[in-house]
């Protein structure tokens, strides 16, 4: 009887262990900064075709972009995370810069522009937005409306103007491109400007578009997905693609990258190739008016394309060491 007992125990165990690996091979979790609204279905619909289980983990939007960001940090000696989805090129990059992700070259990306991929492949870019001013037509007429961000800081927009809290989400990335493109000592001469012009701090991208809106302000900075979901609301706004003379309009691919040690790493590579391809890009397209990175998708026509746009030239990568730098000072900018 004992004898069967000992026969027995390693049958199990490799069962048990079978059966983990099985659990294994079928399970991805991915940590994004991206609206739950608009990744979901996207997770959900590769959960579909996959048959491999999706576990999400989304950032709030009042801590858009840090929330999971300093979860990954946090996790960097027992990594949870097998793919991170951010809704810029920064927060990947940040994650690239301090160890904490794999190398990936994903032949689905081939036909995308380097300039939005890591030259390392340590992340890789798609579906884009644009950081875009909104404005209220019954405040502002459509000639008068500012076309540069510099306008922001001039007398007759004095208390009119709101951006969300720069310490959170693609208004951080912005403002570290702003000091990229102008040099620290210009870029915050403009914030000071602008806070000596009575800007409105919003809690977020979504509360700009909402205050626009309804009129408590003029005119906000905000990203293309909230001012087409406001112009698809109904709602009596107008959007300017700023800088097209000058600096530039910002624009900010999702980037997808892979943790190190991640617990699912081949299950990781197919998500990843998922999220780059071309129908990711076309359900994004039509969820939240994001531009796709790969040519010939099929997209509503009122999703402008990146061709027409004037970029704001910046290096992601050095882009991600500058906001890091510049944290402490937007910190003290905001509580003073």
């Amino acid at each position: 009887m004992i004898r069967k007992i000992f026969f027995y125990i390693p049958v199990f165990l490799i069962l048990l262990l079978a059966g983990a690996c099985v659990k294994q091979k079928n399970t991805i979790v991915v940590y994004t900064t991206v609206d739950q609204i608009f990744s979901e279905p996207v997770l959900k619909e590769f959960e579909k075709e996959s048959g491999i289980e999706v576990k999400a983990v989304y950032d709030t939007e009042e801590t858009k972009s840090t929330g999971v960001l300093n979860r990954i940090i946090a996790e960097k000696e027992n990594p949870q995370c097998d793919v991170f989805w951010s809704g810029d090129p920064v927060r990947s990059a940040v994650l690239s810069q301090k160890g904490i992700t794999a190398a990936y070259n994903s032949p689905v990306a081939a036909d995308i522009n380097d300039v939005f991929k890591d030259t390392e492949h340590h992340w890789t870019g798609f579906s884009a937005r644009a950081r875009v001013l909104i404005y209220n037509k019954d405040l502002i007429d459509p000639v008068d409306a500012p076309q540069s961000v510099f306008d922001l800081t001039k007398e007759k927009y004095k208390g009119k103007v709101t951006i969300a809290n720069p310490l959170f989400g693609t208004t951080t990335f912005h403002i570290a491109a702003i000091f990229s493109v102008l040099g620290e000592e210009k870029a915050k001469q403009f914030l000071t400007d602008l806070k000596n012009n009575n800007v409105v701090i919003a809690t977020s991208n979504g509360d700009v578009k909402k205050i626009v809106s309804e009129g408590k302000v003029a005119c906000g900075l905000t990203d293309t997905d909230d001012a087409f979901e406001a112009l698809k609301e109904g709602e009596n706004i107008g959007m300017v693609f700023l800088d097209q003379q000058g600096i530039g309009t910002l624009i900010m691919p999702n980037t997808v990258c892979m943790i190190k040690n991640s617990p699912n790493f081949e299950n990781a590579k197919k998500l990843i190739d998922y999220l780059l391809s071309r129908k990711t890009e076309a359900a994004l397209a039509r969820s939240c008016a994001q531009m796709p990175l790969h040519k010939g998708v099929l997209i509503p026509k009122n999703i402008p394309s990146l061709d027409a746009i004037v970029p704001m030239k910046i290096d992601y990568n050095k882009t991600a060491q500058k906001l890091e730098e510049i944290q402490n000072y937007l910190k003290e900018w905001v509580e003073n």
